[in-house]
């Protein structure tokens, strides 16, 4: 794999080249067989060997890999998570209750105990 290496200065193949590395990287690291780990993807034996010398890039084969892999968490770098601004936060921290009201006659007697046959 390609360590500290700017990522935008990569050619298209090069990434490409990067992502076949990795898996194939991986499915040496958990000792699978090009045949287990296709039959694993769902995929071709034979597009296996494409993905892996960069000749055959798929996304949804690259996903697929990644999920027989177990590693598909590498793509929750993806996952867009909503941050609230300062001034959103702000407004939030307003609407937060600051205190207990005090309870009004009508909501007293409305809670009376009731009473007692002895």
């Amino acid at each position: 794999m390609m360590e500290n290496t700017n990522i935008n200065a990569l050619s298209d193949s090069a990434i490409v080249e990067t992502l076949s590395t990795y898996i194939k990287h991986h499915r040496l690291q958990q000792n699978k067989t090009q045949s287990q780990l296709a039959i694993d993807a769902n995929i071709n034996r034979s597009t296996l060997v494409e993905f892996e010398k960069g000749k055959r890039a798929n996304l949804i084969t690259f996903i697929q890999l990644l999920r027989a892999l177990n590693l598909l968490d590498v793509l929750m770098h993806f996952e867009i998570k909503q941050q609230l601004s300062p001034i959103q936060l702000a407004k939030l921290d307003q609407l937060k209750r600051k205190r207990a009201s005090k309870k009004t006659v009508k909501q007293s007697q409305n809670k009376k105990k009731p009473k007692s046959n002895w």
